[in-house]
């Protein structure tokens, strides 16, 4: 299938495109090109393949849920301006 200039500037006054001189040349020639790519992957044959409704079927891999610290105190409160033992020391705000 082939666009000719008339559904060009249809189809861009339909999207309300304003197509400056040239450019609908341009854009038939990239339409016509998306067009073929279309037709290239309805050639391929896709009868032996059943359709997919989606990845919900898929397990996803879990982790064990534990609580931790991380075991990074040091390397996280290394850069603290005060601290308070594993502890950011923060101002008292509220007297």
């Amino acid at each position: 299938m082939s666009l000719d200039l008339q559904t060009v500037r249809r189809v861009a006054s339909l999207a309300r495109l304003h197509l400056e001189e040239g450019e609908d040349q341009r854009l038939q020639a990239e339409l016509n090109g998306i067009l073929g790519w279309i037709e290239q992957l309805q050639a391929v044959d896709t009868s032996d393949v059943e359709p997919l409704s989606g990845a919900g079927g898929t397990a996803m891999p879990m982790r064990e849920d534990v609580v931790n610290d991380g075991g990074r105190a040091e390397a996280v409160l290394a850069n603290a301006p005060d601290r308070a033992g594993d502890f950011f020391a923060v101002p008292k705000v509220v007297e």
